[in-house]
């Protein structure tokens, strides 16, 4: 990334730049964002809270006619929730880091629009043999987990079913959860660079965690095929996220939109991205937000 703007508080012009000297000269009401939200470090902090002021910043958002979303690696149940503690009601949500995408029907709930599924068994016989001790898990379309190996406790175990190892290979996945709490994220990096995962998409979490997609499916190839059916310009698309698993929806945005990265990424996340804005702890995304056009 070439350059980065911070934002320190609500006053900035970044939405007002990217958007264009046509756009500019048009009515705020006209000048409608593609915004896609990242949860987990970017909406939500570590402690699971979402705070007023992100609240009152997404929904100032919306109400000034932009496409506000989420797209995370949340699983279907564990993204429509939130939507209550928002108060949005947006079009389409992705989810599972980009191998399932959701619409709104007219009634208000969500159905498949668009779902990416892959035979996980190769990559995970692969995994499997580098990474004895580690724990898997198999999401599929339903948000349903097959579960292998020690998970810690969260909504994913609770929904999930705890099975031998063989007994994850040959189902129709959507994504591929794996955690080895025995190493810590550099040397967790170097295993899977040295597994070749080249047949399928994966990102590296926080901590020793890696999620596993179909081939060529991420957060911004799901964010491109909905940017194409809400018929919304690459230079008017809005990303922020903070993950490795965000990498390439900030490169997406960035190409001629705005790219976000939280205070608190990694490098390579922060190289992704084209602005650069506060911390999730202090409320970073709700002064990004705050520079969309009104």
């Amino acid at each position: 990334m070439t350059s980065h703007e911070r934002f320190v508080d609500g006053s900035g012009e970044g939405g007002a730049a990217a958007a264009g000297p046509a756009a500019a000269a048009a009515p705020a009401r006209t000048k409608r964002w593609l915004v896609a939200l990242d949860i987990d470090g970017t909406t939500m902090r570590e402690d699971g809270v979402i705070t007023d002021t992100v609240v009152a910043a997404v929904r100032d958002a919306e109400a000034a006619g932009h496409e506000v979303m989420l797209s995370t690696g949340r699983s279907e149940s564990m993204t429509v929730p939130l939507l209550d503690t928002l108060g949005i009601r947006p079009k389409y949500l992705v989810v599972a880091n980009g191998a399932l995408t959701l619409r709104r029907r007219e009634d208000g709930t969500y159905e498949h629009a668009h779902v990416e599924r892959f035979d996980p068994t190769e990559v995970l016989q692969t995994i499997h043999g580098a990474l004895a001790d580690a724990a898997f898990g198999v999401e599929d379309e339903h948000g349903h987990f097959l579960l292998s190996g020690n998970f810690p406790d969260d909504t994913m175990t609770v929904q999930g079913d705890h099975v031998p190892f063989d007994q994850l290979l040959g189902v129709e996945a959507t994504r591929v959860v794996v955690i080895s709490p025995g190493h810590d994220t550099e040397d967790f990096l170097q295993v899977v660079e040295r597994m070749g995962l080249h047949k399928v998409s994966y990102s590296v979490g926080w901590t020793s965690w890696l999620d596993i997609a179909p081939e060529g499916v991420t957060k911004a190839t799901a964010m491109e095929r909905v940017r194409e059916w809400l018929d919304i310009p690459r230079s008017r698309v809005f990303a922020a996220g903070d993950g490795r698993n965000d990498i390439d929806m900030l490169r997406w945005a960035s190409t001629s939109g705005r790219g976000v990265a939280m205070g608190q990424a990694p490098d390579d996340v922060v190289d992704a991205g084209n602005e650069l804005t506060g911390g999730v702890t202090d409320d970073g995304l709700a002064a990004a937000l705050d520079t969309l056009p009104r």
